[in-house]
C-alpha cells in the first residue's frame, strides 16, 4: 500500500461532467489499495469570474476580503468532488485549507507555507477513507484565511505530500506531461519522459507553466517525486525526480518564454558600496519581483541600472522607487515595455561550454535583437521584442534539435 497524492487543477474540474471524471481517476488509484489525498483548484475560470466582481466594485478590494472571496472557489470544488466519491461508494470528506492545517504567514494574496498540521487528514486516512483538500489556501497564526498566489493548488500538493511522508505526488492537468517547450505555441514540442527538480525548477521560474516554482523547490527539499500527467489521456507523464533520464542530444533540455516584460532603467545612481543593495531591498520590501540586472559606469562618477520585470508590477515599481528617489539618489527612471523573455535550460550545459554562444548566433542568424542577458550553470535566459518571441522559441528549438524526432534512449 502506498500513499499517494494528486492535483487537478482547474481545467481538470471544469464542469459536473469533468469532476465525475476526477472522482473516477481518484476511485482508481484508491481500488489499488492505496491512501489517497486529493488537491483541487476552483472549477474553470471560477477564480477569474470572481475576480472580475471583486473588480466590478472596487478598483482597488481589500487584499484580506479578497482572500476571503477567491477561496470560495475551491470549497465549490471539494465538496462536488467528495459528493461524486461517496455517490460511487467510497468514503470520502472534504477539508479546506485551514481545515487541513495549511499553516502559512500573515500576508494576502501571496503567502507561503510555514507549517501543516496533518492530525485531521492523518486520521481520516486510518479510517480508510479518501480526503478531497482545497488547494491555494490557508491561514495564519491570527486565523485570518490566506491564499498562495499564482500556482497555489501545486504548491498546496506537494505540501501535504511532504508533510505525510506520501510515495508519490501526481499533478493532473490539460497536457500529458511537461514538454521541450509549450506545444500551444511551438507544433515540434516533444513531451519528456523525466527532467530533473533543478531543471524544472528554472523552467517554472522562467515562464513554463506547467508547475508553480514553489511546488517544485518543495518536492526538491523533500525528495517527493513528481509526475505530471493528463486528467483525460490514460497515459504515463513526465517523471520529474532528482537525477533524470539522459535523452540524446539534449543538452538543451527545454526553452520556456514569458511575455509582457517591461525593462526598468534607473539612470544616475551613486556609485556608492550600498546603492544596489538599497535598491532591491527597497524593491523587495515592497514585494516587487526583479529578474535580468545589468548595471553600466558612466564617465560622471555615476551608476546607470537596468532590470527587467513583469509588466504588471512596472507601475508599483516605479511609484516605489519615486517615493523614495531622495533616498535612493538617482537622477531620472525610464522603462521599456512590449518585451518578452525566452530561457533555455539543460543540465547539460555545464560541461559544454559554447551553448550560449549558439544561442546567441541562432538569434543573430534569425534577425533578433537580444536586449538583455542572465546566466547561470544550467540556464541562459534573453530579453528581446515580444512580437518576435514565438520566432526565438521556434529557432531555438530547431537549432537545439529538440523537436518530435529527436533521439531518445530507451
Amino acid at each position: 500500500m502506498a500513499l499517494i497524492v494528486q492535483k487537478f487543477g482547474g481545467t481538470s474540474v471544469g464542469s459536473v461532467e469533468k469532476i465525475k471524471n476526477v472522482a473516477n481517476r481518484v476511485i482508481e488509484e484508491a481500488e489499488k489499495g492505496n491512501e489517497v489525498v486529493v488537491v483541487v483548484s476552483a472549477m474553470g475560470k471560477t477564480t477569474d469570474q470572481l475576480v472580475s466582481m471583486a473588480r466590478d466594485i472596487s478598483g482597488s478590494p481589500s487584499k484580506r476580503e479578497m482572500d476571503m472571496l477567491l477561496t470560495t472557489g475551491e470549497q465549490v470544488t471539494i465538496s462536488l468532488l467528495t459528493m461524486a466519491l461517496i455517490e460511487e461508494g467510497h468514503e470520502a470528506i472534504s477539508y479546506t485549507g485551514w481545515q487541513a492545517g495549511m499553516q502559512t504567514e500573515s500576508v494576502h494574496g501571496n503567502a507561503r507555507i510555514l507549517n501543516i498540521d496533518a492530525t485531521r487528514i492523518q486520521a481520516q486516512l486510518q479510517e480508510k477513507k479518501i480526503v478531497v483538500v482545497a488547494g491555494f489556501q490557508g491561514h495564519d497564526a491570527n486565523g485570518e484565511i490566506t491564499t498562495l498566489g499564482r500556482g497555489g493548488s501545486d504548491t498546496t500538493a506537494v505540501a501535504i505530500a511532504a508533510a505525510l511522508n506520501a510515495d508519490r505526488c501526481d499533478i493532473y492537468t490539460d497536457v500529458t506531461g511537461v514538454f521541450t517547450t509549450d506545444p500551444r505555441y511551438i507544433k515540434g514540442a516533444r513531451k519528456l519522459q523525466s527532467i530533473s527538480y533543478d531543471e524544472m525548477l528554472e523552467l517554472a521560474n522562467l515562464g513554463a507553466g506547467v508547475l508553480h516554482p514553489r511546488a517544485v523547490e518543495y518536492a526538491k527539499n523533500y525528495q517527493i517525486p513528481l509526475e505530471v500527467r493528463s486528467s483525460m489521456e490514460r497515459e504515463s507523464g513526465t517523471i520529474i525526480e532528482e537525477e533524470a533520464t539522459m535523452e540524446e542530444n539534449l543538452i538543451v533540455r527545454g526553452i520556456a518564454f514569458e511575455d509582457s516584460i517591461t525593462r526598468v532603467t534607473i539612470y544616475g545612481l551613486p556609485q556608492s558600496l550600498g546603492a544596489l543593495s538599497t535598491i532591491f531591498t527597497t524593491l523587495a520590501k515592497n514585494r516587487i519581483n526583479v529578474d535580468i540586472i545589468i548595471q553600466s559606469m558612466t564617465a560622471e562618477d555615476t551608476t546607470n541600472l537596468s532590470f527587467s520585470t513583469k509588466s504588471e508590477d512596472t507601475e508599483a515599481a516605479l511609484i516605489v522607487l519615486e517615493n523614495n528617489k531622495q533616498q535612493l539618489g538617482f537622477d531620472r527612471v525610464e522603462t521599456e515595455s512590449g518585451l518578452a523573455k525566452v530561457s533555455i535550460v539543460g543540465s547539460g550545459m555545464v560541461s559544454n561550454p559554447g551553448v550560449a554562444a549558439e544561442m546567441f548566433e541562432v538569434m543573430a542568424n534569425t534577425g533578433i535583437q537580444v536586449k538583455m542577458v542572465s546566466t547561470s550553470e544550467i540556464k541562459v535566459s534573453t530579453v528581446v521584442n515580444e512580437k518576435e518571441m514565438v520566432k526565438a522559441v521556434e529557432s531555438l528549438h530547431e537549432a537545439f534539435k529538440l523537436g518530435q524526432h529527436a533521439n531518445v534512449l530507451a
